[in-house]
């Protein structure tokens, strides 16, 4: 079942994020995961969290394939990019619903 990884983050050093990116990238193709959204903080109108710069919507073919994504060695020398990158990150999983019944049931 495919699962949305929503990503919420500030930018803290542009450079050390765009090098991350890149190869982060490769390794969401590898591992199917595929960005389908990325969105520049416009308003934060209503919410009980801090606004955050970035958001990047990552849709994954299961949790499987999350994990495999997060523990490929070709990433592990990447990981200290994304960590000098990026402040304040958020990470939520979502399951992907066709529509809100199952949640309405609950």
């Amino acid at each position: 079942m495919a699962v949305y990884a929503l990503n919420l983050f500030n930018l803290k050093d542009k450079q050390s994020y765009a090098t991350y990116s890149k190869e982060a990238d490769k390794a969401l193709a590898r591992h199917g995961g595929k960005v389908v959204a990325v969105g520049n903080l416009d308003s934060s109108p209503v919410g009980d969290i801090d606004p955050r710069q970035v958001l990047l919507l990552v849709e994954w073919e299961s949790k499987k394939s999350i994990s495999a994504f997060l523990s490929d060695p070709e990433m592990e020398e990447y990981h200290q990019y994304r960590e000098k990158g990026l402040d304040n990150f958020v990470w939520h999983l979502f399951e992907k619903l066709e529509d809100l019944r199952p949640v309405l049931k609950s």
